[in-house]
């Protein structure tokens, strides 16, 4: 049971009537409605309540089906979804997220879409019940709204990142058709609402404040709209960025965070308490069950291994070249990625043997390409897991710092914080931890080039400035539905080659708004080249 998003499911009818936004067809909705407005005094035990529906929507947003992880990596080079022999066509939409051929009716950008603006929509009814006195919410008023404002505001840094010229929409109460505004203006409004929200976030680190917005996770956000400010806006923001990772590099010296000695310590079960995370989603097998990347990584045989409750259904795996990238004394390598054979949890018989190499997008064997495994798989996993899925963790805050220090033409130091992120993962080879600031601004040594028949066809030959940082940034943070907006930043995500993606336009680095807004809002315009 993880937090804030269970509570959901203990509310009194009462307050569950107004606070989720719909009525069960067997209540009278006049009736509670009457009674909240009458007889429902919230205490400050209730907050987590009024709150929850904000951040109850991250779950299905995150690591649920075709959520923001899968937006974020199937359109990288980290992560494939490769056509199976038990399907994984589905339309050929995989393969399109792949190639960088999607539409303005893709299932994956559009979900993420309808996801944050839900988020958003939200957001902006609970805030407007507030403030007009029907959740008569009195004492930390001022502290509440700012929290909502400042999901909200993480709801639109997604938008910012992946849509760009999206509306800002504050009012519940409004009828007319919103109207757009462009990526200039969404970061504005993203960097405003953070920035005045803070002051009044809760600056408490404990259970009470975990898989919510305190001022840590306020930071952390603002922190990553900097760090990619010269894509949003044109402008670089490396200064801005480091000042807000210096607030919670500070607040980390207090003890509120910290690295965890063990890399997948961070992602198992039980990982609620671990110092290193700074915003997660909370989820749980049954209260809170759409954390699926499991499902859709697993060969169906896996089923055995850990062993499950229900058969996975096999899909996704790591791109070769990416997995050739690695150090082979880098603990991440086994920590994130199923290798090799696999044995019956109950027998010990052979099951499967997943090896590295992937024919190709359109046909590969049910044993190809290296699984998922960073997600802890407890025995009798179910169809969701209860891992709570980081949005961002400390290591972020140091790796964000570093790049920023590394742009500023301060690479030994960034170098410093680097190592830091590396030590945990090479106690059989400590030597191989430390990097120096002339390494950093080396290129990467992942060998772009297109992929034929299970093998690399054709290299190219790339020389991407601080590639080696954009690597580091691949080993720590692989499969944490990130990578597009690594790529984008460093300039490759459209001129590089993957697997079987090839150079695409810039205008990719944007997705199209969806068909279907564009048909009902005469005042939105769609993006370049859709």
């Amino acid at each position: 049971m993880k937090n804030i998003f269970p509570k959901i499911t203990i509310l009194s009818a009462v307050t569950a009537t107004i606070l989720l936004g719909s009525g069960c067809t067997k209540l009278d909705e006049t009736v509670y409605s009457e009674l909240l407005a009458d007889n429902f005094k919230p205490t400050a035990g209730d907050v987590p309540a009024i709150i929850a529906p904000v951040y109850s929507n991250m779950r299905a947003l995150s690591a649920g089906w075709q959520g923001m992880f899968d937006v974020e990596e199937e359109s990288a080079d980290e992560i494939i979804t490769p056509a199976r022999p038990n399907g994984w066509v589905d339309g050929g939409t995989y393969q399109r997220m792949h190639r960088h051929t999607w539409t303005s009716n893709e299932g994956q950008p559009n979900g993420l879409w309808s996801r944050c603006f839900t988020g958003i929509n939200t957001a902006n009814r609970v805030i407007y019940q507030i403030n007009s006195g029907e959740i008569p919410v009195t004492t930390g008023k001022e502290n509440v709204i700012a929290e909502l404002r400042a999901m909200r505001a993480f709801y639109y840094s997604m938008l910012l990142d992946n849509h760009g010229n999206v509306p800002i929409v504050t009012d519940y109460k409004a009828t007319g058709l919103p109207t757009q505004s462009n990526r200039q203006q969404v970061y504005d409004f993203v960097v405003k609402e953070l920035t005045e929200s803070m002051p009044l976030l809760s600056e408490v680190v404990d259970k009470t404040t975990y898989g919510r917005f305190n001022k840590w996770a306020a930071k952390a956000c603002l922190a990553r709209t900097y760090l990619n400010a010269g894509v949003y806006t044109g402008t670089t923001q490396w200064d801005k960025c480091i000042e807000q990772c210096n607030d919670v590099i500070a607040q980390a010296a207090k003890g509120s965070y910290a690295l965890e000695p063990r890399y997948k310590d961070i992602f198992k079960t039980t990982n609620e308490s671990s110092k290193e995370l700074i915003f997660s989603v909370p989820y749980d097998e049954t209260f809170g069950t759409e954390f699926q990347i499991h499902m859709k990584t697993l060969d169906p045989l896996m089923q055995q291994v850990f062993p499950m409750q229900v058969q996975p259904w096999g899909g996704d795996c790591a791109v070769p070249q990416f997995i050739d990238t690695y150090d082979v004394d880098d603990q991440r390598l086994k920590d994130t990625w199923i290798q090799g054979p696999q044995y019956s949890a109950s027998t010990g018989a052979l099951v499967i043997t997943f090896v590295k190499t992937v024919n190709g997008i359109e046909k590969s064997a049910s044993n190809e390409g290296y699984r998922i495994g960073k997600y802890e798989i407890k025995p009798n996993a179910k169809a969701g897991l209860s891992n709570d899925y980081p949005i961002f963790r400390y290591a972020d805050i140091l790796m964000m710092k570093a790049e920023s220090l590394l742009r500023t033409g301060k690479a030994d130091d960034a170098a410093v914080l680097v190592t830091q992120v590396r030590q945990r993962n090479f106690t059989t080879a400590p030597a191989k931890a430390t990097v120096t600031g002339a390494q950093l601004q080396g290129n990467s040594v992942y060998k772009y080039g297109h992929w034929e028949n299970g093998a690399l066809a054709t290299q190219q030959n790339l020389n991407i400035p601080y590639g080696r940082f954009l690597d580091e940034l691949g080993w720590e943070f692989a499969a944490e539905g990130r990578r597009r907006m690594d790529l984008i930043r460093f300039g490759i995500f459209a001129t590089a080659q993957w697997f079987q993606h090839d150079p695409s336009s810039m205008d990719k680095a944007l997705f199209p708004i969806p068909a279907t807004e564009i048909n009902k809002n005469p005042n939105l315009i769609q993006n370049k080249s859709y």
